[in-house]
């Protein structure tokens, strides 16, 4: 790097973190000029001014959707109030950042190395809008679906503007035309919450450590061993049909499971759920 680029990066680096010149300095020189790891270092350091907006909670902000040709994309991009999710500055950043993920097929280290409109990196952008609103903002996370192996339906709750929401779900669809049906199923998961379309999809370790959940429970309700563990085989089965896709009831006929749609709605093959997402905002920070 030249003097130039370490006193540029000096300088973002004080604005996002409010900590001295020299202490700045020699972070971005012991990362080879990386802003985010030179944040980690200043925190690792102790200086408490550091963390002073990235590490605080950012829990708001937006999900914003992008679709073309078929293909559709979703980042979550978060704030720490919802009254910055609104901010005009804010929302012109998210919605930038929406077409740039639709154009770098979800990839978020893509997303952040790519160049805005006014001709600098996504980096330095967010940094200068942190900067002038005071708030941590980060891009939490982000997917997309191509046209190929079915076809995508997209859903978004709590709407702020077209393409812009509060949840955003997103199903592909293999051999299904009825778009009605397919709006209804990503409505379903935006709703319902699977963590995945059957059992096969669910991690060994959320399912080991449900059971191993249920069963304290039970014996530390009064329950032997032998029968705890009767017991809890039950209960894990219905938590995997609760959360799994196909066997969730179909919240448009709670006698109906979301698999009992599917042969109802078919022509001549059998419509299969390939993919899914959903993106509640703030969820799990």
């Amino acid at each position: 790097m030249t003097n130039k680029d370490i006193l540029n990066n000096v300088k973002k680096l004080r604005e996002l973190t409010g900590v001295g010149f020299k202490d700045c300095k020699i972070a971005i020189e012991e990362n080879d000029g990386d802003i985010q790891k030179s944040v980690e270092f200043l925190r690792k350091k102790g200086i408490a001014k550091a963390s002073k907006k990235m590490g605080r909670n950012a829990a708001e902000g937006l999900a914003l959707v992008h679709n073309e040709a078929d293909e559709v994309s979703v980042v979550e991009v978060n704030s720490e109030t919802d009254f910055v999710a609104k901010n005009k500055d804010f929302l012109n950043f998210s919605k930038e950042i929406s077409k740039i993920n639709f154009k770098v097929l979800g990839d978020i280290e893509k997303i952040k190395s790519s160049k805005m409109e006014n001709g600098k990196s996504v980096n330095d952008n967010l940094i200068s809008l942190i900067s002038k609103i005071g708030e941590k903002i980060t891009i939490r996370r982000s997917k997309f679906f191509n046209n190929k192996g079915g076809k995508n339906y997209f859903y978004i709750h709590s709407s702020v503007e077209k393409n812009i929401g509060k949840i955003v779900s997103i199903v592909k669809i293999l051999n299904n035309e009825n778009q009605e049906l397919g709006q209804k199923l990503a409505m379903h998961i935006a709703a319902s919450n699977p963590l995945a379309i059957d059992v096969t999809g669910i991690q060994k370790e959320i399912v080991d450590k449900e059971l191993e959940i249920i069963k304290a429970e039970l014996v530390n309700s009064g329950k032997k061993s032998e029968i705890a563990d009767k017991i809890s085989k039950g209960k894990i089965n219905k938590f995997i049909s609760d959360n799994t896709l196909l066997n969730q009831i179909w919240i448009m006929d709670p006698k109906k499971k979301v698999s009992d749609i599917l042969k109802e709605n078919k022509k001549n093959n059998d419509i299969k759920i390939i993919d899914f997402v959903r993106f509640k905002v703030g969820e799990g920070v």
